[in-house]
């Protein structure tokens, strides 16, 4: 990824979206909707032949039926009651959208389909925009639901809560009591309620609406101030939001507001005592809180609360096994974090250590050399002329360490200094730091770094170390410059020697767990090198080793500490993308936190999670002793389940001109980048249209899907850019790694381009988290629904070569179909229920249940069926005939109870079986490298067996997460 500020997002063309929406006319209410479909639009007519047609809708002035032209029809069939209307669904959810041809060109969000009649027939219609189709489905819903009631909404909007809520805002702010008040006085009123607003857009509307009365006046009736609050403070989309999940009311109580949570925010645990208290909090009329009520505007401020914020805010405290060894952990680390600004010739400055220990990070750099007066100093080699004493450092790290996170922070050491100098390193280290250095001897007997919880409020100083020899007081080690030795490799008389330099016992005694070697092979290191023992790697030969050896990478960094550094060529301090090696399992990535850009989005976004205390578990695939895992696989990870992520753009809030950009007005163009990051079978990226001169609420209602293979690796970013930039194009981005997303509907903080939270920028967005199988086509789920286990893909285990294991190993063949055959039958039941119920693959399966009991009702409000519950499992038994329509749902329903019921009583007994053989296998682990040398097996060939072996195990492993799916449906049937 380059710099988005001169870099085109993917490459695409500037898209547009063509929208029938008036621009200065905001839907805040159903008669909006009403009004629209009175005056009618085309839309799209699909039929399951493949053809589709454009017609003119419209609603009747009676609002008894819906209309279209042209027609072969008579115009009195050309029609269809409200009368007769059983339902709305939103998106591509009918059979017919299903099985027409070109149902994959037909956006999602711009289709809907109404059901009607009996039989639930579909009128299938593609609108020419998300929020056209949003439109009509809230109309529509809103007729049906009062097709049965007088209509007196259409009087207009004078008495809604509101409006009477609006109206003793404006009265309190009247201190003359006339019903009128100055401009400047409404301006600032409307300020106060919503400080986003720009003072010349209020003003503005202030105009327009006394335009279309043929007056202009500076004075402001009560009827226009809500006029106009309503028109600049209405989202319609979550206007959309709240008709659909209120029933069709304009305002949600604690119910409604209970389901919302459960079924789509996915909170759990939550009364409606819980409800009751987020409406006395967020709703703005006193009415509404004493009624128990949100109206739309306190419904807005909800959504835009730290408590429907996108990171789960289980991962803003330290929420992961902090007891494994250190190598087990992502660590937060800089870069040459004395400087400030690039390192070919930036000035050294104490406040780079300020700003990376603030910002959680745990390794830092102190590049020492010998200054004036005995005094060692840091400073940056090409740039001598300014530099800050060793002492002011290291009491800034004293002062700072342990403000941001009390885990163990790591100094690496670049000693240039002479052996005098370096004694008063020692000393000063010991005199500010005191017991806080960490200097315990490593305990040959153990095989691993001690834990981050162990090693708490300790600082570990990592460098080179002396020979055990006590008698000896100074030595020569290597050079510790890193960027020198690189340099002095590059040049042309390179001999293939290192630098040496002195080093003194006393220093040397200061490195325990982090002592420096140098890397030579993994065959090498695997044997000789000890647990204490790091090793740093530039950026060109962790690339090179990345490429050619990622098995072995991992394997390596299951036990030893990896450091990777910027390449030297990188003068401008540009940053190396830390995803590579993070795939590779290294655990220090050295970022340039001086270095604003993408590179540093992610590593910022990553160190978020876990309380950002700066120490990241690795999955377990990259830490258990015997598992397989490459950086390079292609698809599914051994081991892992792959998730479908679905995201929805719905809008944006209060974007800036971009910094950089010149010689252009204050409109701007956005469209939204969304960016995968991860494995490279994970990395992916794609954009939304573009929204025309709209930077306060641009509207996008576009839904993307991606499959993530490993979602412990995985971060989104979400970056807003603008397509009609002169100069930069960048409005805002955000970072979160996949286990911190919250599912539902979510508001998105954007970080400014120096990763600053801006106020009140945000996105808003749906996030739904499923299985593969739930996720994908339409056409393509039925198909394989359709297909079983003909289509059916299964994780093959790999021959060894050792007949006495691989005998072992194909006993767990049959046992591991059958777990994915009763997995998969099991998602595909509730696939197939999901449709019939006109649901897309995202919806919870609450919300199929709650569905499915409103289908069947009977026109006179009583239950069709009864639920009757057999050996603990609930069946649904029909009290009397029943159209074919709920006699498919009952059939999928059973079918869902049923595969539920195999699931749960065959999973025992198959896990068990499984985790037979892994553990049978396991006990070959030790002697696998004899049995492999009986056989014949040496080299390469002993090497490829020994990985087969570690695949085998981690595919058996892979069953850990049978049993968390098996409860986690029970639940829910339940």
């Amino acid at each position: 990824l380059q710099d988005p500020s001169n870099q085109k997002c993917g490459g695409r063309k500037k898209t547009v979206s063509f929208s029938s929406m008036p621009s200065e006319k905001k839907i805040s209410s159903a008669n909006d909707c009403i009004s629209f479909m009175q005056a009618g639009c085309e839309l799209k007519k699909v039929r399951p032949n493949s053809r589709i047609y454009n017609r003119f809708f419209t609603l009747d002035t009676d609002l008894q039926a819906l209309r279209w032209e042209p027609s072969k029809k008579d115009l009195e069939k050309a029609k269809l009651d409200i009368s007769a209307i059983k339902e709305i669904r939103l998106g591509k959810n009918t059979e017919t959208f299903r099985n027409n041809g070109l149902a994959d060109q037909i956006c999602e969000d711009c289709a809907f389909s109404i059901l009607h009649g009996e039989n639930y027939e579909s009128l299938d219609l593609v609108a020419n925009s998300a929020d056209v189709a949003n439109i009509w489905v809230s109309g529509l819903r809103y007729l049906v639901s009062r097709s049965k009631q007088p209509l007196d909404f259409m009087e207009g909007n004078q008495n809604t809560p509101r409006f009477m809520w609006l109206k003793t805002v404006f009265e309190a702010a009247d201190v003359d009591g006339n019903g009128i008040m100055l401009e400047d006085t409404s301006v600032e009123l409307i300020k106060q309620l919503n400080p986003t607003l720009k003072e010349a857009k209020i003003r503005l509307k202030f105009k327009e609406i006394q335009k279309s009365k043929e007056k202009l006046t500076t004075r402001v009736t009560e009827e226009e101030f809500c006029e106009a609050f309503c028109e600049l403070c209405t989202r319609p989309e979550v206007y959309f939001l709240l008709v659909q999940i209120s029933k069709n009311k304009e305002y949600l109580d604690a119910n409604d507001l209970m389901l919302f949570l459960e079924a789509e925010q996915g909170v759990t645990h939550i009364t409606e005592d819980m409800c009751l208290d987020i409406i006395r909090r967020y709703e703005l009329s006193e009415e509404g809180r004493q009624k128990g009520f949100l109206a739309i505007d306190g419904f807005t401020q909800y959504l835009l609360s730290s408590e429907c914020d996108i990171f789960d805010p289980e991962q803003k405290k330290v929420a992961q096994d902090m007891t494994q060894p250190l190598s087990h952990y992502y660590i937060n680390a800089s870069h040459n974090t004395y400087l400030i600004e690039d390192q070919f010739r930036g000035p050294a400055d104490i406040n780079g250590y300020v700003r990376a220990l603030k910002m959680g990070c745990r390794s830092i750099e102190l590049d020492v050399s010998d200054g004036s007066d005995n005094e060692p100093i840091l400073c940056n080699r090409n740039n001598m002329t300014t530099h800050v004493s060793f002492r002011s450092v290291i009491e800034v790290i004293n002062k700072f360490a342990f403000v941001a996170s009390e885990y163990p922070l790591i100094l690496c050491l670049g000693n240039h200094c002479s052996l005098l100098q370096q004694k008063v390193m020692v000393q000063q280290m010991k005199k500010v730091f005191g017991n806080k250095l960490y200097t315990e001897a490593p305990l040959p007997s153990e095989s691993y770094l001690p834990s981050p919880e162990k090693l708490k409020r300790m600082i570990i100083v990592k460098g080179k170390k002396l020979p055990s020899d006590p008698d000896v007081l100074e030595g020569e080690v290597t050079d510790e410059d890193e960027e020198a030795e690189m340099s002095r490799r590059m040049s042309v008389d390179y001999n293939g020697e290192q630098k040496q330099i002195r080093l003194c016992r006393e220093l040397s005694d200061l490195v325990s767990i982090c002592k420096s070697v140098q890397y030579r092979d993994f065959e090498l290191s695997m044997k000789s090198q000890n647990y204490w023992e790091i090793c740093s790697f530039s950026e060109t030969e962790a690339s090179r080793i990345a490429n050619e050896y990622p098995e072995d990478f991992v394997n390596y960094n299951k036990k030893f500490l990896s450091r990777i550094y910027p390449s030297a060529m990188r003068i401008d301090s540009s940053n190396l993308n830390p995803q590579d090696f993070w795939n590779c399992g290294c655990q220090i990535v050295a970022m340039n936190f001086q270095t604003p850009g993408p590179m540093m989005d992610l590593h910022t976004g990553w160190f978020l999670q876990n309380g950002g205390c700066g120490y990241v578990l690795r999955p377990s695939i990259m830490r258990d002793e015997v598992s397989y895992f490459s950086a390079n696989t292609k698809g599914i990870v051994p081991g892992v389940s792959p998730l479908a992520l679905h995201i929805k753009i719905i809008s944006g809030q209060n974007f800036p001109k971009p910094k950089g950009a010149c010689a252009k007005g204050d409109v701007i163009d956005p469209y939204v980048c969304i960016e995968i990051h991860g494995i490279p079978a994970d990395c992916s990226e794609q954009r939304t249209k573009t929204v025309q001169q709209n930077s306060d609420n641009p509207i996008f209602d576009e839904t993307f899907e991606f499959q993530v293979n490993l979602p412990e690796l995985a971060m989104i970013r979400f970056v807003a850019l603008d397509d009609d930039y002169i100069g930069d194009e960048f409005i805002g981005q955000y970072t979160i790694p996949f286990e911190c997303l919250q599912p539902g509907y979510r508001h998105v903080p954007l970080r400014s381009f120096v990763g600053d939270i801006m106020e009140h920028v945000t996105l808003f967005v749906h996030i739904a988290i499923t299985n593969r199988s739930g996720g994908g086509k339409a056409q393509k789920r039925s198909l394989s629904v359709r297909m079983g286990k003909k289509v059916r893909e299964y994780t093959m285990l790999r021959n060894i070569g050792l007949k006495t294991i691989d005998d072992i190993f194909k006993i767990a063949v049959h046992p591991l179909r059958e777990a994915i055959d009763m997995r998969e039958n099991m998602q595909n039941a509730i696939v197939s229920i999901k449709e019939l119920c006109g649901l897309p693959p995202i919806a919870s399966l609450k919300q199929c249940l709650l569905t499915l009991s409103s289908r069947l009702i009977t026109s006179d409000n009583t239950p069709s069926v009864s639920l009757v519950m057999r050996d603990s499992f609930p069946y649904l038994e029909p009290l009397s005939a029943i159209p074919d329509v709920q006699k498919k749902m009952l059939a999928a329903y059973d079918l869902m109870i049923q595969e539920s019921r195999f699931l749960i009583e065959m999973a025992d007994t198959v896990q068990e079986k499984i985790v037979q053989c892994q553990k049978a296998g396991m006990e070959f682990h030790e002697e696998l490298h004899n049995l492999g040398a009986k056989e014949g097996l040496k080299g390469r060939k002993l090497n490829k067996a020994t990985e087969s072996f570690a695949w085998n195990i981690t595919v058996l492993k892979v069953d850990e997460t049978f049993r968390k799916g098996i409860i986690f449906l029970w639940v829910y049937t339940h």
